[in-house]
């Protein structure tokens, strides 16, 4: 753990040792009070030597002005220091999350996730900054303490440090509890995060189902779970706090006991007496100081094994004699595929069972079955967004397993029911696989989607802001975006996962013939319940969940009378006519 959060202290090492020196030299700087004032006592007040006093006084001015700009560097680059380090997690585990298998998507909650991004590693950053940073004052300020105390009065200094070991058994012993609290509390406030992201992300949902006051409910019940972790964790807290500051206040009584019996037998004088209560302090405050950061310094490294949790996920890895695929020309070949979707708790009942499929290349293939039957997993298996358990896939004769995963997906297009568009502009959408691409690409990939008359229709165009998922626009609009970005990042093969059914009639009869367009000269496959998106393909398969219990053209599998052809006369009624078109 430690290691891994060095490594991140190394780039800003400069900052760090600023750092560490200005807290030094402060730690240092309280020291020279106590001596001062001993000397006063002892030496000048005696003698009444004014100047010499006026002098150290002075002196002490002088030193606690340097302390203040001390003071101030530790304060601005301690915490700049802090913030880049956070920074340098924050885009590591970014970048982690963004390379998981789309697997671990299936079991977490986004909500979850942002957490460990934002409010785990704020605590880092903070522990970062001030932790290395009061136990280096402290051990500086121990030390030095105890060096000035042993040369006033080296008996009560051992009687002193007598006590220390029974402290440090304290802390020991409430260190795992304490642990364990925090880290069920960043648990907590993940939850509430996935929570609190869900019911906003299906706020319409929320308010269509009047249903209010159950996101409400189970909003209150992960509050009272973090409640609930948060008060235990404060149990120990106050424990830990209570026993260090009874500590610190027996040790003034053991000083006073002891050091005031030494005075009546002129063993130190009253000069030493004082200024060994003022070390004692000195001696105190960097205690006090662990005990007020030890709640960071926990909470900090909860942070950071959830921050490792994440870093030790495997990525979704290239196999080791991947090689680019370049251009494909796009037939697609199962091969005794077999697959079931696994969690991270156990593994689900098989969903492809020994699939055999092959599509040729620039041929369109519609997938129609019952729902569950393995039609969109087929669609997920293509650009590898799960492994499967036993077989092969290939395209143009090569494993998938051989090729590099993005050069694989280089080449696919994903058109699905669920439009994904991100918060930006439509310009921005539309490029999001070719961000270099040139305006002219981007308006003509529009174009060819049927949807640039819209866009300069809109208030600003192509600069539109679509808002969060898209909301601003229609969901004819947002699929046609996601139309054109196919179009300009022409891939050579192009999967229709339901890409119209949540369209109505005359939408989707407008949209169809877009992604007609979009079909040619490539290698499509088509899955749809609605059997009129099927008019242009050249053959349909049916999938089951036992495997591919039907193919052929429309023709070929209304003539057998199959599950195709009650599928057929379930949705349409030969005698209106509209069946004739698919």
């Amino acid at each position: 753990m430690f290691k891994r959060l060095f490594a991140y202290f190394k780039p800003h090492m400069n900052l760090f040792v600023i750092d560490l020196v200005c807290a030094f030299l402060v730690g240092l700087s309280d020291e020279f009070m106590p001596l001062i004032v001993r000397n006063m006592i002892n030496e000048y007040v005696p003698s009444r030597s004014w100047d010499m006093m006026v002098r150290w006084s002075i002196a002490l001015l002088v030193i606690y002005l340097i302390k203040f700009g001390l003071n101030l560097v530790i304060t601005y680059w301690g915490h700049v220091f802090g913030v880049r380090v956070q920074a340098d997690m924050r885009r590591d585990i970014f970048r982690h999350i963004e390379q998981l298998p789309i697997s671990y998507f299936d079991d977490h909650k986004t909500g979850s996730l942002m957490s460990r991004i934002t409010n785990d590693l704020q605590e880092v950053s903070e522990m970062a900054h001030h932790g290395p940073e009061n136990l280096f004052m402290s051990c500086v300020m121990l030390g030095v303490s105890a060096c000035m105390l042993g040369r006033i009065n080296g008996k009560l200094t051992l009687i002193v440090y007598g006590c220390l070991p029974f402290a440090i058994l304290f802390m020991i012993l409430i260190r795992k509890g304490q642990m364990e609290a925090f880290a069920r509390n960043r648990k907590e406030i993940a939850a509430i995060n996935g929570e609190t992201e869900t019911s906003i992300a299906g706020v319409r949902i929320t308010r269509a189902y009047d249903g209010i006051e159950l996101e409400q409910a189970k909003f209150d019940r992960a509050n009272r779970r973090y409640v609930s972790a948060r008060s235990r964790s404060y149990r120990y807290l106050a424990l830990f706090s209570g026993g260090m500051t009874l500590f610190t206040d027996l040790m003034y009584v053991v000083v006073v006991i002891f050091g005031g019996r030494m005075f009546f037998h002129g063993e130190i004088s009253s000069g030493d007496f004082v200024a060994y209560l003022l070390y004692i302090s000195m001696f105190l405050t960097p205690i006090k100081k662990l005990v007020e950061t030890y709640e960071q310094i926990i909470e900090g490294m909860s942070g950071v094994r959830r921050f490792e949790e994440i870093m030790d996920l495997p990525l979704e890895a290239d196999a080791p004699d991947a090689v680019d695929a370049g251009e494909l020309k796009g037939e697609i070949e199962f091969d005794d595929v077999s697959f079931h979707y696994r969690n991270h708790e156990t593994d689900g009942p098989l969903v492809i069972s020994h699939l055999n499929l092959k599509v040729p290349e620039q041929e369109t293939l519609g997938l129609v079955g019952q729902s569950g039957g393995g039609k969109t997993t087929i669609c997920n298996l293509i650009p590898r967004f799960y492994e499967i358990d036993s077989g092969a896939i290939r395209i143009d004769g090569i494993d998938i397993r051989h090729m590099t995963r993005s050069s694989l997906r280089r080449n696919i297009g994903i058109v699905a029911q669920d439009v994904f568009l991100f918060h930006g502009t439509v310009r921005e959408n539309i490029a999001y696989g070719r961000p270099d691409a040139t305006d002219a690409e981007i308006v003509e990939a529009a174009k060819m989607a049927r949807i640039h008359e819209d866009i300069l229709a809109m208030p600003e165009g192509y600069d539109t802001n679509v808002g969060e998922r898209g909301v601003h626009l229609s969901g004819g609009q947002r699929q046609r975006i996601s139309i054109a970005r196919v179009f300009l990042k022409n891939p050579r093969i192009l999967i229709l996962d339901e890409a119209t059914s949540a369209l109505d009639n005359a939408t989707e009869m407008s949209i169809q013939e877009s992604l007609d367009e979009l079909a040619k000269g490539r290698t499509v496959i088509v899955v749809a319940h609605r059997l009129s998106t099927m008019r242009n393909v050249s053959q349909i398969a049916v999938v089951t969940p036992d495997g591919i219990a039907e193919r052929g053209t429309k023709e070929e599998l209304l003539a057998r009378d199959g599950i195709f052809s009650r599928l057929y006369h379930y949705q349409f009624d030969p005698a209106d006519g509209y069946g004739s078109n698919i």
